[in-house]
Formats: C-alpha cells, sequence, structure tokens
C-alpha cells in the first residue's frame, strides 16, 4: 500500500513539474458539479519557466472536439509564466466528463497532460 501511495505522489509531482525548466499551478481543474444551462465553461493552466532559457508553447492538443484551446503563442522568458485556457462546450448532455489536453513545450521531452473534469446535470445546481 505504501509504494502504490509514493508512486501516486510521485506521478502527481512529476505532472505538475514536468522537466525541463517549466512548473505547472495545476495540472487538473475540477469544475465539480455544473448544470448543463450554464453553457461553456473555462478554466487556465499558468505555466511558470523556472529555467535561465527561453521556452515557448508551441503546440496544445485536444483530447474532442468539445474542447478549445488557446495558449501563450509568445515566447516566455525565464521567470515568466505563459497560459494555456481551455474551454469544454457542455453541450454533451448529463454526465461525467474527463478532457484533456496536451502540451508540447521546448526544453520539456514530453506533452504536459493537463485535464479538466466534472459533472454535468440537467437541473440547475445550487452552490
Amino acid at each position: 500500500m505504501k509504494t502504490i501511495l509514493i508512486i501516486l505522489i510521485a506521478a502527481l509531482f512529476v505532472q505538475q513539474n514536468p522537466g525541463g525548466s517549466v512548473t505547472f499551478d495545476k495540472t487538473v481543474h475540477d469544475f465539480g458539479d455544473i448544470s448543463i444551462k450554464d453553457g461553456p465553461v473555462s478554466c487556465t493552466f499558468t505555466m511558470t519557466n523556472t529555467g535561465a532559457d527561453t521556452v515557448a508553447i508551441f503546440s496544445v492538443f485536444t483530447s474532442c472536439g468539445c474542447t478549445s484551446v488557446d495558449w501563450t503563442k509568445e515566447k516566455i522568458a525565464p521567470g515568466a509564466t505563459g497560459k494555456i485556457s481551455v474551454t469544454y462546450t457542455n453541450d454533451e448532455g448529463p454526465q461525467a466528463f474527463d478532457k484533456d489536453v496536451k502540451a508540447y513545450i521546448t526544453g520539456v521531452r514530453r506533452p504536459v497532460v493537463l485535464h479538466m473534469r466534472g459533472v454535468v446535470h440537467n437541473k440547475t445546481i445550487k452552490k
């Protein structure tokens, strides 16, 4: 059991600190319970260049057509931040969702996988 816990903690650390010279404020955004009447929902992931060299987000791919993405296109200087904004159309009906985007960043060997998730309901959710 300890081994599984250590592996899970290490996996979370690797995702938030993907190597190279960048870190993310989060790799998962959970909307929780939302209403289908809320329409599209969006979140932003902030990446910090923690290295000594300039980096760039050169491509971001979504997992399906129900998700759109916009990201910082300019080079990101050491100490500066870039953003990846993701929008889920929220028009697939009442169901749970977990959508991901893969961000490709210079100096990082593997794509960084970012997730948005939540549960869509037919009725309005009181908050």
